[in-house]
């Protein structure tokens, strides 16, 4: 039988209806940020799972990273070459372009569905198991960024062979990044938690995200198309953000650093209110889906 010290203090805790209603923002956010960094022991084993796993019943594996992105290059330098596709002059090597800018938007769409799944990827643990839930969105995210440093390794690797030297500026690329995590996982999760209620919202939002890829330069340049296209492209939040990531690696600079700064602003704030929107909403989500 063990005793308690008297200087050792008991720790009760107290749950009550609509208890994370009552926490501030900056509360919240501290509270979160002290769960991911409690489950990160977690986060880790959950990733080496999922991440070792999904290749293990793969006859080419890790190659997948590879082959996907190169079919996709081939289909628009195809269409290219027919005159059905007019880029304009994107200042390299068309495959070199088409490459880097699909590039970093599957790196937007893979956080993007990383977030979305967060409560999907889990759903055993989470029905099963207590434990901060916020955590899987870091495991999911993680794991798409393993996959995504192999294939941005080659993407450099074929810039050199089409003569483009990338920038040395390319060791900002990791902060450049962050507000597509931001955005993506902002509008992840709230997905998220509204798939629970019904699967359409998940259509639609993937329906939205396939046509705005249509009106971001990365498979042709903003001076491409007429007067129309060119105003839509510059109201696009992801124009600034993609671009920028693409153009810090190519040009060593970003695509339009005010534009960049105010959607990277806004993206951190979408972010933050979707995240505690996440936390205070998460009880009633998970027994939506009992």
């Amino acid at each position: 039988m063990h005793r308690k010290s008297k200087n050792q203090k008991r720790i009760i805790t107290i749950y009550r209806p609509n208890l994370r209603h009552e926490l501030g923002f900056f509360k919240t956010w501290k509270i979160m940020l002290q769960n991911i960094i409690q489950a990160r022991e977690l986060i880790w084993q959950l990733f080496k799972r999922d991440f070792l796993g999904s290749y293990k019943k793969s006859f080419i594996g890790v190659a997948w990273i590879v082959i996907s992105p190169i079919v996709g290059i081939l289909s628009w330098v195809f269409l290219q070459k027919t005159g059905m596709l007019k880029p304009g002059d994107a200042g390299i090597p068309y495959p070199a372009y088409v490459l880097i800018g699909t590039s970093m938007w599957g790196l937007f769409m893979g956080f993007f569905n990383s977030a979305k799944e967060t409560l999907a990827s889990g759903q055993t643990l989470v029905l099963q198991v207590n434990y901060p839930h916020e955590a899987l969105l870091f495991m999911q995210t993680a794991q798409h960024l393993a996959n995504f440093i192999v294939a941005f390794l080659i993407n450099i690797i074929v810039l050199i062979l089409f003569g483009v030297v990338p920038s040395w500026k390319m060791v900002f690329f990791p902060l450049v990044i962050l507000p597509l995590f931001f955005l993506a996982a902002a509008i992840g999760l709230v997905v998220s938690m509204l798939s629970v209620l019904s699967l359409d919202v998940d259509k639609v939002v993937n329906v939205i995200l396939g046509l705005t890829m249509w009106v971001t330069p990365i498979i042709y340049t903003e001076n491409a198309g007429g007067e129309l296209v060119r105003q839509i492209i510059a109201w696009n939040p992801l124009t600034y953000l993609v671009c920028s990531a693409r153009d810090i690696i190519i040009h060593g600079r970003l695509y339009d650093t005010g534009g960049f700064s105010l959607c990277a602003l806004l993206s951190f704030l979408m972010f933050m209110v979707s995240w505690r929107l996440f936390y205070i909403s998460e009880d009633k989500v998970i027994e939506r889906m009992i």
